[in-house]
């Protein structure tokens, strides 16, 4: 199975300008996330996919393969659907531009259901949510089926606990995607939906538009960097693992 790994590296950020090129752990973050996602044996090649001359030229001088796309792309998913035109996969994976702490575990976990399960088309990944994170408004929770499908993303607490039973296992939910081929072009097809713009999560598109998408936990804690704050303790998580 031909899968090909895609870092999405839109320089044009708002939180945090200019985000994928700055320094985590001596290296610009683009450069980092690269070097981690390539550890991985699943991925048949890996590139990034930019709509900034600027990062490319960061991406060649250490010798990272980088593909320019439309500036105009809404989103990471659209740009991956770009890349899908020109470069011939089974599966894609969404490597995220400012998750520093990716593993060849993660990429493990989001490739193996298309193997064991020809009916998987979109995976994701959950972690345990601590309980400052079930509180929070930026970081994002899922709830599952039996079966490991997503029934819904939300930035409030998932499933409401309404009689305080406790209790209750909170998921987080961790942004790195695969997705087979012609899952990228319905999503490019399909409008926003209505979910998706009230939560502005773009994977409920998916949801609603009937398109299952397979949520596989692990233990490896991630940093999605938006933040200065969020910068500083991934380069600190960073450190750590070095030492």
């Amino acid at each position: 199975m031909r899968v090909l790994g895609v870092i999405p590296a839109r320089l044009s950020s708002t939180r945090l300008p200019r985000k994928v090129l700055r320094e985590i752990a001596g290296l610009p973050m683009v450069v980092q996330v690269f070097r981690r996602a390539r550890r991985s044996p699943l991925l048949s090649d890996l590139l990034v996919a930019t709509d900034s001359e600027e990062v490319a030229a960061v991406c060649r001088a250490h010798g990272i393969t980088a593909v320019m796309t439309s500036p105009d792309h809404p989103s990471g998913t659209d740009r991956l659907w770009e890349v899908s035109r020109a470069h011939m996969a089974e599966v894609y994976v969404n490597v995220q531009g400012d998750e520093p702490l990716v593993t060849p575990g993660h990429i493990e976990r989001l490739v193996t259901p298309f193997s064991d399960d020809p009916d998987v088309q979109v995976t994701t990944l959950k972690i345990r949510a601590t309980p400052d994170e079930v509180l929070s408004r930026t970081t994002n929770k899922v709830v599952t089926s039996v079966r490991g499908d997503a029934l819904y993303f939300s930035r409030l607490a998932i499933p409401f606990d309404r009689d305080g039973r406790g209790g209750i296992i909170y998921w987080k939910h961790v942004g790195l995607y695969a997705y087979r081929r012609a899952v990228l072009d319905a999503f490019h097809s399909l409008p926003p939906s209505a979910l998706e713009q009230a939560e502005k999560l773009e994977q409920l598109r998916l949801l609603e538009n009937g398109i299952p998408i397979r949520v596989v936990e692990t233990e490896e804690e991630t940093i999605g960097v938006d933040t200065e704050e969020d910068l500083r303790l991934a380069e600190a998580r960073l450190a750590a693992r070095v030492r």
